[in-house]
């Protein structure tokens, strides 16, 4: 339910005077604005609630001094990690309390004690790392374990894949520092006993309730709903700090703690079983848990679908089944886990193994685990799945018998989900394609509906609603259906010692919020009229797209800890805006009515947008599908169709325009962009950054040159598209392409001059010039594409266009017809019979795969090219940080260098001379040259140079 409008402007009004409070308390990065509560709106959840403003403590004591502000304006104070809770417990209707902006340092390993102390808005690979050189890591590993935080996962008693094998985040934590809704500042550890004051209070209340703390809670592994009590029992020593993991927020804020560190194994290896159904695959666990394995998953064959329906994805070999578990096992030694593996393998009763050793292989497996919350947000019907039902568990026992009644309970209420999880210990999770798109009334009470029958259901198992994402606003309504009165009065009163006056977290756990209200999905109004986009995925309508992004945050990873694309802006900032989610967020509040963002025009969207690279890595390694690059086209041509544009658009967005134009003079031009003045003005004019190199215009075109060179050959047909930026500035690059061709057999053709994608009008907005030139490029193709003729792209960026912004913008069977021939080089010569790569044995290669390469075409045909020609090929991620026109443009330079100093500008650095940059890319090979000084080449010169 979304907030009117009246009480928009209130909250606003309320927002400033928290803000001069907070200030007043000296703390200094303080946000009430329209884009930060747009950013801070929503987590991973189905939920949206504006903040009335946002903190970003840079030390503890600010975190108390923002506390002690929320207590004496009576002000709610929400702590937020990484926002990626799905529960809906990091939204707040006060003050959001971001740690994970600058309380980021680990401060301590100790590897005698085998303890860390860390901030609480550590990253948990950023722990890792630091652990690493010591032979130890923190066991909790949640599959969002590259961007959540340890507080984030302290509040919510995180759990991840290898609970199994290390326990909760509850079983690994020491000490806490914390501050109690009181203001009371605790130092709790091993040995802190019930001192006057909160701890004597708490001690108190536990001993008159210790019959129901004994039969209600800590029941089995994974019942992380409530309050874990069973801690504070005087048999367990009355461990504080262990009791408040969990606990949401709701009773303290952490400030710091002391968590405990493991060894890892030296061997690791998997087994992958493969079943009839997930069902099959649930029974058939309790009997694999004797061999210790570390984590034991459940995946249907629903996600994997998911993974193979994304065009540029890789999806790793699995056995025969429909449900699989991943079954992963450590040792000592190899022939040690091969021993386990035997034994997992006698008792599993699959219908098809798969024994996996290459870390690889291991890998891309994990990653489909990981990618779950994102990869399970459509339904085999092609409807949004979403969470709120999200991560029940019961005893492992009874999973199999669990998962039937589940499956039958969604058929009965005509839903779909896809069911996936932590089957060693009986974790379920699943997003289900509730009917939010039907209307806020509709979806509202089919949710509610569901949700009741849902908790009922688990109860009857002896399992609990969370089994580690936590209540939040999701879960903590229906806490009844497991709890008796008893239990949730001692919920109660516990809040009642640690936040009297209900400024922590209010609405979860304790007096919960209604769970069918603020639902951001079913506020959201479809937007369908008068777009330039297709948005054929999301039924035309650009709201669903938008709202594709559930809020998983994996484009808040860092880049080099997953290989992807996706977002290079956001480690170069480390601003929630500059990421693929918060992007996002913006987007919807547009929508959504009574918000902080009004329109298309609004600077909250222009501002959010404005570092998007346009590089499309989020299509492809956003898990949700989300292609932010079509969307903040859409935006701009919105905002300035029939308007006064940017000068870039007139000048670096009609680019190929003007070189069309240079073609005719462009030693004269060069000289004249080469001198200082006019060079000067120039830029200026363009809306150039003034560091940046104007590239020159080659002598003479590469169609120039073609129009004078007799036919070739008399073997089958092959297109060699030429675009505008290797026509007019890399024809050298077109000629290799085309001697490449011949030489493999092929009669080299290459269409008319008037074939333009049209790309960079589509990168700035110009939608409709762009669909005019397009549908032109796609009728004067169509007739090769027609006759079996291979389109084959040389500019990564231009081929993808053909694959993919031609069904969006142009459509139609010549569109189909001309995306379905178009081929990258290396797919060509893949599949060409009987050709075979000229040798690049012993050659070192450092590949930057350009990002709409690795994004929309898939680079895997490229890697199998190199790898069959003998190079030793390391593959970067990341973006080069020029993309086109952006990186060129003013108020861009310096994050420009900041993403090309990610991954690229350090991988070429040291490389030695007789090495090769691999860079398809137009705009990669320019990034090269300008800031490292080294030449990049494109694959079909690597290969033209070997042909002898």
């Amino acid at each position: 339910m979304s907030a009117p409008a009246a009480d928009t402007t209130t909250r606003t009004d309320d927002g400033r005077a928290v803000v001069a409070a907070l200030r007043r308390a000296g703390i200094g990065d303080v946000d009430d604005s329209g884009l930060a509560r747009a950013l801070y709106s929503s987590d991973a959840s189905l939920y949206r609630v504006l903040p009335r403003a946002v903190v970003r403590p840079r030390h503890p004591d600010e975190i108390v001094a923002a506390l002690e502000v929320c207590r004496t304006l009576g002000v709610p104070l929400t702590a937020r990690g990484a926002g990626t809770s799905i529960a809906g417990n990091a939204v707040g209707t006060g003050v959001v309390l971001d740690t994970s902006r600058h309380l980021s340092r680990v401060h301590a390993i100790d590897p005698e004690a085998r303890t860390a102390t860390v901030d609480p808005g550590v990253v948990q690979a950023a722990l890792q790392t630091a652990a690493r050189p010591h032979g130890l890591r923190f066991g909790p590993d949640p599959s969002t374990h590259n961007r959540c935080t340890i507080g984030g996962m302290i509040g919510n008693n995180a759990c991840g894949s290898r609970a199994l094998g290390y326990g909760r985040t509850s079983d690994n934590v020491v000490g806490l520092d914390v501050v109690t809704g009181t203001g009371t500042r605790l130092r709790l550890g091993p040995g802190t006993g019930p001192a006057p004051g909160v701890l004597e209070d708490l001690h108190r209340l536990v001993a008159g309730h210790l019959a129901t703390v004994r039969t209600e809670l800590g029941t089995f592994g994974r019942q992380v709903s409530g309050y874990s009590l069973e801690h504070l029992l005087p048999e367990r020593g009355f461990d504080v700090a262990r009791a408040l993991v969990g606990s949401e927020g709701t009773l303290a804020v952490v400030l710091g703690a002391t968590v405990r560190l493991v060894a890892d194994a030296p061997v690791r290896g998997l087994v992958v079983l493969g079943y009839p159904s997930m069902a099959d695959a649930a029974d058939a666990t309790p009997g694999l848990l004797p061999h210790e394995p570390t984590a034991v998953e459940g995946l249907d064959q629903r996600i994997v679908q998911r993974l193979r329906d994304v065009p540029a994805a890789v999806v790793p070999e699995l056995p025969r089944g429909d449900g699989w578990l991943i079954v992963e096992l450590t040792g000592d030694t190899g022939a040690e886990v091969q021993g386990k593996a035997e034994g997992v393998l006698a008792d599993a009763g699959a219908l098809d193994s798969l024994v996996v050793t290459d870390p690889a292989h291991a890998a891309a497996i994990w990653r489909i685990r990981e990618d779950g919350a994102g990869l399970a947000n459509r339904t085999s019907a092609g409807r949004p799945a979403h969470a709120g039902w999200e991560d029940a568990a019961v005893p492992v026992e009874r999973l199999g018998e669990y998962l039937r009644g589940f499956e039958a309970l969604l058929d009965g209420h005509g839903l779909q989900g896809v069911p996936y999880g932590h089957f060693g210990d009986g974790c379920v999770h699943v997003r289900i394609d509730f009917p939010f798109g039907e209307g806020p009334d509709r979806g509202r009470s089919a949710y509610r509906s569901f949700v009741e029958d849902a908790a009922r259901l688990v109860a009857g198992y002896g399992g609990s609603l969370s089994g580690e994402h936590g209540d939040g606003r999701a879960r903590s309504e229906l806490l009844p259906h497991m709890y008796s009165p008893a239990a949730l009065d001692l919920f109660a009163q516990v809040k009642a010692v640690f936040d009297p006056a209900d400024v922590l977290n209010p609405g979860v756990l304790v007096r919960p919020a209604p769970l069918d209200e603020d639902v951001r999905i079913a506020a959201a109004p479809p937007l369908l009229e008068g777009l330039a986009l297709a948005y054929r995925h999301d039924g035309g309508d650009f709201s669903a797209a938008v709202h594709r992004c559930t809020g998983v945050g994996k484009c808040r990873a860092d880049l080099q800890s997953t290989g992807a694309v996706m977002c290079p802006s956001w480690p170069a900032t480390r601003e929630e805006k500059d990421t693929t989610r918060g992007r996002a967020r913006v987007l919807q509040e547009m929508l959504a009515p009574g918000g902080p963002v009004r329109d298309w025009r609004a600077p909250e969207v222009h501002e959010a947008l404005d570092l998007c690279l346009s590089c499309k890595g989020c299509s492809s390694d956003c898990p949700t599908g989300v292609d932010m690059a079509s969307y903040k086209a859409e935006v701009l041509h919105q905002s300035y169709r029939r308007r006064l544009r940017p000068r870039s658009h007139y000048t670096l967005g009609r680019l190929p325009f003007w070189s069309d134009l240079v073609a005719r003079a462009p030693r004269l031009v060069n000289a004249m962009l080469g001198s200082a003045l006019v060079g000067s003005v120039a830029k200026w004019g363009a809306g150039i950054d003034r560091r940046r190199p104007v590239p020159a215009f080659a002598p003479r075109t590469f169609r120039q040159q073609w129009a004078q060179r007799p036919a070739t050959g008399d073997g089958p047909r092959a297109a060699l598209w030429v675009d505008s930026f290797t026509d007019h500035f890399a024809p050298e690059v077109a000629h290799a392409a085309a001697r490449v061709l011949a030489a493999a057999g092929y009669r080299v053709e290459v269409p008319g001059a008037d074939t333009c994608c049209g790309l960079t009008w589509i990168t700035t907005g110009q939608l409709d010039a762009a669909r005019r030139i397009l549908g032109g490029t796609v009728r004067a193709l169509a007739p090769l594409a027609a006759a079996g003729v291979p389109v084959v792209g040389i500019e990564p960026s231009c081929t993808a266009v053909l694959r993919s912004e031609a069904l969006e913008l142009v459509g139609g069977p010549e569109a189909e017809q001309v995306a379905a021939a178009t081929r990258t080089l290396a797919e060509l010569l893949r599949d060409t019979p009987g050709w075979t790569p000229p040798s690049l044995e012993g050659l070192e290669v450092v590949a930057q795969p350009h990002c709409h390469h690795a994004s929309v075409l898939g680079w895997s045909a490229d890697a199998r090219l190199l790898q069959q020609a003998g190079a030793r090929v390391t593959r970067l991620g990341g973006c080069c940080g020029l993309a086109g026109n952006w990186g060129v443009e003013r108020g861009h330079h310096d994050v420009s260098v900041a993403v090309a100093e990610q991954q690229l500008l350090p991988a070429v650095r040291d490389l030695p001379d007789d090495a090769v940059v691999l860079a398809d890319g137009f705009s990669c090979r320019t990034q090269l040259d300008q800031l490292a000084g080294r030449r990049g080449q494109h694959l079909a010169e690597l290969l033209a140079d070997r042909l002898g």
